[in-house]
């Protein structure tokens, strides 16, 4: 990762979390698979989007400004959205996910998987799911697809 936004992201994280988190994740990959830790984020992520719910939005920019007003509410990061031909691409900068250490990158996208598909569908998306196309990247970025089948 570039080192300039490898030391921003670090400086994201709380230090008195970091370390706790990094223990948790260790010992959740030592108990649960990694399906399983997939499945258990995206009910995490189900919840947060429960708790904090969005208003209506009539366009793709005014469901981006609600996103992203959440986000930097809890200093998550930035969203980016893009209609494409059959599907909503989502791109999310700069989550906190590796407070849970570099291993845990693999499952805890799965958080915003399901903050994504529980606030889509309440805004009217049924019948169409959101998967995650892309591993966080070197840029902090984690793709998303609402689609038909995550498409």
């Amino acid at each position: 990762m570039v080192p300039t936004l490898d030391y921003l992201l670090e400086r994201q994280i709380s230090p008195q979390w970091r370390g706790m988190l990094t223990a948790l994740a260790t010992e959740f990959e030592a108990q649960i698979g990694h399906d399983e830790l997939r499945q258990l984020m995206y009910r995490v992520g189900s919840r947060f989007a429960a708790a904090h719910p969005l208003p209506a939005c009539g366009s793709t920019a005014e469901l981006a400004h609600a996103l992203n007003l959440v986000w930097h509410e809890s200093d998550w990061g930035y969203v980016e959205l893009a209609d494409e031909a059959d599907s909503l691409r989502i791109a999310h900068y700069c989550a906190p996910l590796r407070a849970f250490g570099d291993t845990a990158l693999g499952w805890t996208p799965a958080f915003l998987e399901g903050v994504y598909q529980t606030w889509l569908s309440a805004l009217g998306a049924q019948g169409l799911s959101v998967a995650q196309t892309s591993e966080f990247g070197a840029d902090t970025a984690i793709e998303f697809r609402l689609g038909r089948h995550g498409v």
